[in-house]
């Protein structure tokens, strides 16, 4: 039996949640495939084909699926498990918003329980993921024929390059005419993207205003190339954008580096950067419940030690 990865993807080129996921895919044994559905994804699929441990790239490509939108993004893989007649025994989904939007569809369609957000493979039957905000770990077995699961990106390495899968061309789905694209608003950074960065700056309640938020972090995020992220009081508060929420409703993230600063370190935010391989808290009050999960942590004021730091680096 063999596992099917559904690839998140710009069309040129793959999200890196996509390589987390196939990580995953080859921990539960056989064989790998990547289903790219797009248009005009050529790149993507080729990016897909050349991912260590993927045997096999099927690739959809039609104006259906330029938007990727989930009712037409789950009829091409409901349409895919259909042609290959109990091949695969799993299908796999990126934990992201996209995944989370086409998962739930097929499982439904399907008749079976979605397993979400897996931190853990124990088996081909068996799998951990977080639940009560990341305060316990349930382990959850499914008997069912085919199981859909969403995979937690921070839970897994990134599959490494050096594969050579080939790539299958096969027929898109037409238009469900179920839902219609009609437009985006993308904000556009030169900043790494959240859920990808290396380094994430990140800023609570404590900042006071947009104002000094921007004023005191982004000195910082600069020096250390970092994305800048908040927490989501400080979100609730307008001192920073939706967009940069991490936490159990915002953005789950692992980087190598996380610069909490002025952060208290509610269970909602530590859901969401406590996989970080290395913590640095910054708060002048020593309860704290940051400080609990912080490799390093500084009891001072932000506004002079975060300046200070700065002129350090």
């Amino acid at each position: 039996m063999a596992s099917l990865v559904i690839a998140e993807h710009d069309h040129g080129t793959l999200k890196g949640a996509t390589l987390n996921t196939v990580t995953a895919a080859v921990q539960l044994g056989g064989e790998v495939h990547v289903l790219i559905a797009g248009e005009n994804a050529a790149g993507a699929a080729q990016a897909a084909s050349r991912i260590a441990g993927v045997a096999k790239v099927l690739h959809a490509d039609g104006a259906s699926l330029g938007e990727q939108l989930a009712e037409n993004v789950a009829a091409q893989v409901l349409a895919l498990l259909g042609d290959a007649a109990g091949n695969y025994s799993h299908v796999l989904f990126p934990a992201t918003a996209h995944g989370k939007n086409v998962a739930p569809r097929v499982a439904a369609k399907l008749d079976v329980a979605q397993i979400s957000e897996i931190s853990k493979v124990v088996s081909p039957d068996t799998f951990e993921r977080p639940i009560y905000a990341g305060n316990a770990i349930a382990t959850v077995q499914s008997q069912d024929a085919v199981k859909v699961i969403t995979v937690r990106a921070t839970g897994f390495d990134p599959a490494a390059p050096g594969g050579s899968a080939a790539i299958e061309t096969i027929p898109a789905v037409t238009d469900s005419g179920k839902s219609k694209y009609l437009g985006s608003e993308i904000a556009k950074s030169d900043r790494p993207e959240l859920t990808a960065a290396k380094i994430i700056v990140s800023g609570g309640r404590a900042m006071g205003s947009s104002e000094k938020f921007n004023e005191v972090l982004t000195p910082l995020a600069d020096k250390l190339g970092a994305a800048l992220g908040a927490s989501r009081a400080a979100v609730d508060a307008g001192y920073a954008p939706n967009d940069w929420q991490v936490g159990q409703t915002g953005k789950i993230v692992a980087p190598q580096l996380y610069v909490a600063c002025g952060i208290s370190g509610a269970i909602q935010h530590l859901a969401g950067m406590k996989d970080s391989k290395v913590i640095v808290a910054i708060n002048k009050d020593p309860e704290a419940p940051i400080f609990s999960v912080a490799d390093y942590g500084l009891e001072a004021d932000l506004f002079e030690a975060v300046p200070q730091l700065v002129g350090a680096l």
